[in-house]
């Protein structure tokens, strides 16, 4: 059984973006799975999977707002910083022992429901008048290598 399914509410209506919160979405499930079958190594492993990944959509989200000549990227990029830091808090915590799994789980489901719908859902009206496949060809490289 899932933790978190994709609904159609979070789509922001740019494919490539749509793709990466839904791969986010993923990882939270395969971290659901891991905790349930009580697997730390695997918990630690998607853990690290999903922070790096999740900072990796961060900064080519911030580089196409500040492409799409978005007004709002520089505060939209300190909700990033402050979401990151606060995952990493529980990130250390992890490591140190703490089994903070179902908080970070619920965490994860509740911001990036929350900042989808409204802070993305905000850019996606600049970000797609200026999205060619040169330029998402080039910076997803750039990006996901």
């Amino acid at each position: 059984m899932l933790y978190w399914s994709w609904d159609p509410s979070l789509s922001v209506g740019i494919d490539v973006i749509d793709s990466q919160h839904l791969r986010i979405i993923d990882y939270i499930n395969e971290l659901s799975v891991a905790r349930n079958e009580k697997n730390k190594e695997d918990v630690t492993q998607i853990l690290m999977n999903l922070v790096d990944y999740t900072t990796t959509h961060f900064a080519f989200e911030e580089e196409l707002m500040k492409n799409a000549g978005y007004p709002l990227s520089d505060s939209h990029k300190k909700v990033h910083e402050a979401f990151i830091s606060n995952i990493n808090n529980l990130v250390r915590q992890h490591e140190e022992g703490r089994d903070v799994t179902g908080k970070l789980m619920s965490t994860l489901q509740i911001w990036l429901t929350n900042h989808i719908k409204r802070d993305d859902k905000d850019y996606a009206p600049y970000a797609s008048k200026m999205l060619n496949p040169g330029w998402l060809k080039k910076t997803l490289g750039r990006f996901f290598g």
